[in-house]
């Protein structure tokens, strides 16, 4: 039976802008380990396919949902901010009334939550930044040369560096320009990388029926934003089916996104209609059925300076089900993955596309790189290591408050100010 969180037990509310939960399987598994650690815990997100509901609690954790706005371009993005920063405060007022949270969680992006943090500083609240995406890179990735788009994102994450009481990045490549560009002092900056549990992805048996009759399946999981990739990922599957004359094998990508209507419609006109699947979101059994299922799954996010800067959390996954990655070379795609993939000529979509062929002709390549890949998340790039950082993050960021995790952890009766009758 679930123990009712004392009211000194430490609250925190998390927010995050451009995902629901817990599809964001970050923030899902953060709140979890919080909830675990004996935070009570609180999730502002907005609304997604299959998750709508305004309020809902989930193992424990309060969830409030709010409506979103999808933007294309620079303007779109400047209305959906303002919507969901708006919406954002007034929800994060009405958890204040209820929980009286000590901790605010900002997830990025957009670098805008520490305007809402400010307001709670007001009242001793502590405001933990928490960096998924590099913005001001990403700014030029989707903007190009719009400078004003990309000082303000400076700015912006300049801002939410100063404002935060403690900093935790996606890799080592951010944890840099968090302390370069962003001033942030060493030892307030850690990295929490976006690792699957171990027991995320237990093996099971393929479902051939999967494959649609072929007899390879190639997969793609994840968001398909203009960043992403899947222009990429169409040239390579038409150089394979239509001028390799490659007719054995499905392609599926899972996850959803902008990108999926205008791809749609160029596979039609490409006539690959019957070699690739769109099956919009899947979690749980159903995502983990295509993952058992698949021979190699791909990473086709384009050289940029956004995409070297960043960790795919699929490619974790991939190796946690001892799949072999195609992805182009990135420097922390590499650093990720660490021997389990194939690395394609950056930008090339037909070097990506002779590099699945490479792997769906080896079965020998295939299960060595596979392997590799399951060993790397069971040594060392799992949750369970990770969360423990999470959770230190969290101590330094209860510092200067009258209590600690490890206050918490061991009762009511030891956290400073309280009573041992509550």
């Amino acid at each position: 039976m679930t123990k009712r969180p004392s009211p000194d037990t430490p609250g925190v509310c998390i927010i995050v802008e451009n995902n629901t939960v817990p599809p964001d399987t970050r923030v899902w598994r953060e709140a979890k380990t919080l909830k675990a650690a004996g935070y009570r815990v609180s999730v502002i997100c907005p609304k997604g396919r299959g998750f709508d509901a305004s309020h809902e609690t989930l193992d424990g954790i309060e969830i409030y949902r709010h409506r979103n706005l999808q933007a294309s371009h620079a303007l779109g993005y400047l209305v959906e901010y303002t919507w969901a920063l708006i919406i954002e405060f007034l929800l994060a007022i009405r958890i204040y009334m209820r929980s009286r949270f000590q901790i605010i969680q900002g997830c990025n992006p957009p670098d805008t939550i520490f305007i809402i943090a400010l307001f709670f500083k007001l009242f001793g609240v502590r405001y933990i930044f928490d960096q998924h995406d590099p913005v001001p890179e990403l700014s030029k990735s989707r903007f190009g040369s719009n400078k004003i788009l990309y000082y303000v994102s400076i700015i912006l994450e300049r801002l939410s560096f100063r404002v935060a009481d403690v900093v935790i990045v996606t890799n080592q490549s951010c944890k840099e320009s968090a302390l370069s560009r962003g001033g942030v002092p060493d030892e307030k900056c850690l990295v929490v990388r976006n690792c699957p549990r171990l027991t995320d992805f237990p093996s099971r048996p393929p479902q051939r029926d999967l494959k649609e009759g072929r007899e390879y399946l190639v997969v793609y999981v994840g968001i398909m934003g203009p960043q992403d990739g899947i222009d990429h990922l169409v040239a390579s599957i038409d150089y394979l089916v239509n001028e390799k004359g490659r007719k054995d094998t499905q392609f599926v990508l899972i996850g959803d996104g902008s990108s999926v209507a205008p791809m749609q419609a160029r596979i039609r006109k490409l006539g690959l209609d019957s070699y690739i699947q769109f099956t919009g979101p899947r979690y749980g059994n159903e995502l983990r059925a295509y993952l058992a299922t698949a021979d190699v799954a791909v990473s086709p996010d384009p050289p940029n300076v956004f995409n070297h800067k960043v960790t795919m959390i699929k490619i974790f996954e991939y190796m946690a089900c001892a799949i072999p990655v195609v992805l182009y070379d990135l420097a922390e795609g590499r650093r990720s993955s660490r021997g389990a993939a194939l690395y394609a000529q950056n930008g090339d979509p037909r070097d990506f596309g002779d590099k699945i062929a490479d792997l769906l002709d080896s079965r020998q390549l295939r299960d060595q790189l596979g392997s590799t890949g399951r060993k790397i998340i069971h040594d060392s790039m799992n949750w369970e290591a990770e969360e423990q950082v999470l959770l230190n993050a969290y101590d330094l960021g209860c510092a200067e408050l009258p209590y600690s995790r490890r206050a918490v952890m061991a009762g009511p009766s030891t956290v400073a100010g309280s009573s041992s009758s509550t």
